[in-house]
């Protein structure tokens, strides 16, 4: 059967607006406004790490079927392991209340009277934020008539009147490069698109899309692989323009405006001067249509897999206990949600994107049985330590870490996987040389 070229533009719909959150709105301006003259080469890393590793990501899981397949390339324990590590940080751990708190945070909170109790507008905004998440979440063969065909035009059409808006009437002004960037805005640009997490919901997402195809009728895995790549580049080009649209703001309103502690206060500050105060409904809906289609792709994927799991709680249920856990997450508020969030993404985003690049290249090695438990092995070992000496001192351990080469620029695990790989390669021709002997 082969599929509608309408149906296929639905689903990149849906795709993008599964990808399309929280991280996606905070950070593109924000490294517009820090990279300054910088921009350009800090948006091009930013778009490596946050639009074609989740693409290739996408591709990857649609091929093997599902992350654990792949994982399992490494060992069954680390597949285990590693996938409800994924799972739990992209979902209701993480990502999904950083999602759902963002929307309130930022474009409700400034806004309330000042006798208004946060706490009780939180919990209100919440509890009807997530009822209404789970309601589409329920029925996922609906995803692509609701979000593709209704959810993203929309949100797509606000995006682009805020940026025409800021391209006609905006004030601009490009302020020199925060220190930060002016070393090396490429490397920065590429560490800044791991906190938009679309790598690591892209191993998610992948199971979502292939599931969404066999609900078309779509059966062959070949052609479900090659409609994924053509979603999967719609979505990614998608996104590549409005995060260029979002970064060319920060970087234009760079010299304007003091510098922001994150994105969503730079976007309100651009609306602000452009639409006043009814630029806070327009930036209200463009939050809140953002975070609520990636909440439901979220728990959506998530729901899946744990549903594949056991066969004792079904879906739903599972989609009930992941909306739950994470309305309770959410209100513990934004802030303290973020503070967890970049030691477990330096954590665990290396091994992610080795996974993808690795998957990519299967076909080359599948005659190599040690490239996947060494590489990912390595590089899985050294995030963590890495990841764990920003928080506490390792001594000696972590002082040998901060000797990789790329360390200083957050890509010190480049090194050790290459390092793996040639490891890998040594490894194989020992054990050939051995049986030849034999």
């Amino acid at each position: 059967m082969k599929l509608e070229k309408k149906k296929m533009i639905f689903v990149s719909f849906m795709l993008f607006s599964m990808f399309f959150g929280a991280g996606n709105l905070i950070f593109p301006p924000l490294l517009g406004q820090s990279a300054g003259n910088t921009a350009i080469p800090a948006t091009i890393g930013f778009l490596i790490t946050a639009v074609v590793l989740p693409i290739l990501g996408v591709m990857v899981v649609a091929k093997f079927d599902g992350l654990n397949t792949l994982a399992s390339k490494v060992g069954t324990k680390f597949a285990f392991v590693f996938t409800l590590l994924i799972y739990l940080s992209i979902g209701p751990g993480l990502a999904i209340p950083r999602a759902a708190s963002v929307p309130y945070e930022m474009s409700i909170a400034p806004y309330l009277p000042e006798n208004a109790s946060h706490l009780v507008c939180m919990l209100v905004y919440s509890f009807l934020f997530f009822t209404f998440s789970l309601w589409l979440s329920l029925t996922p063969n609906k995803l692509v008539e609701r979000m593709g065909k209704i959810l993203t035009p929309i949100l797509l059409i606000l995006l682009v009147a805020l940026f025409a808006g800021f391209v006609f009437k905006g004030d601009m002004k490009v302020a020199e490069a925060q220190a930060a960037y002016q070393a090396g805005p490429f490397a920065k640009g590429f560490i800044e698109g791991y906190q938009t997490m679309d790598a690591i919901a892209a191993l998610n997402f992948g199971l979502v899309i292939a599931t969404t195809f066999r609900q078309m009728q779509i059966k062959d895995n070949d052609k479900i692989v090659g409609y994924t790549a053509w979603c999967g580049l719609g979505a990614g080009t998608l996104l590549a323009i409005i995060y260029i649209m979002l970064s060319y703001m920060g970087m234009k309103s760079s010299g304007v405006y003091p510098m922001e502690g994150n994105g969503a206060a730079v976007l309100r500050r651009i609306v602000d001067q452009l639409f006043g105060n009814t630029g806070a409904v327009l930036l209200a809906a463009i939050f809140a249509l953002a975070c609520l289609t990636t909440c439901v792709g979220l728990i959506t994927s998530i729901s899946q897999y744990f549903a594949s799991l056991t066969k004792k709680i079904s879906y739903k249920q599972w989609a009930i206990i992941t909306t739950v856990f994470s309305f309770i997450v959410c209100n513990q508020g934004l802030n303290t949600i973020l503070s967890f969030s970049v030691p477990i993404l330096n954590a665990i985003y290396p091994t992610a994107i080795l996974l993808i690049v690795l998957g990519l290249c299967d076909k080359w090695l599948k005659d190599n049985p040690y490239v996947y438990p060494v590489t990912v092995g390595a590089v899985a070992v050294v995030s963590v330590v890495y990841a764990t000496k920003e928080i506490l001192p390792l001594g000696r351990l972590g002082q040998i870490i901060s000797k990789l080469p790329l360390y200083e620029s957050g890509m010190g695990w480049v090194t050790v996987a290459m390092a793996g790989i040639v490891l890998s390669v040594i490894l194989k021709k020992y054990e050939d040389i051995k049986m030849q002997k034999n």
